[in-house]
């Protein structure tokens, strides 16, 4: 069975990608002239629309990895002498 965590990261990967998926088609079927090419102004927004995907995965990625950091895994070794350095 697969941790909290991890699902925790499949979730919210696949509704992003989902979410993108979605902005795609609508900007396709909406700006799509005579139904073979797209326009200008929907090539403009399919390129904003992949802008923002990256701009939101940083987002989430940043979000994720300071809500699922877990004190007692290490990762802060503030107040343990073990970790400092001996110089």
């Amino acid at each position: 069975m697969l941790e909290r965590e991890r699902i925790i990261e499949i979730v919210v990967a696949i509704s992003a990608v989902l979410l993108m998926l979605g902005a795609m088609i609508g900007i396709g079927s909406q700006y799509t002239a005579n139904g073979e090419t797209m326009s200008t102004e929907g090539g403009e927004l399919l390129v904003i629309a992949i802008v923002g995907f990256i701009l939101l995965l940083t987002a989430v990625g940043f979000a994720l990895a300071f809500l699922l950091n877990d004190p007692e895994e290490g990762l802060e070794t503030d107040d343990d002498p073990d970790a400092q350095s001996a110089a």
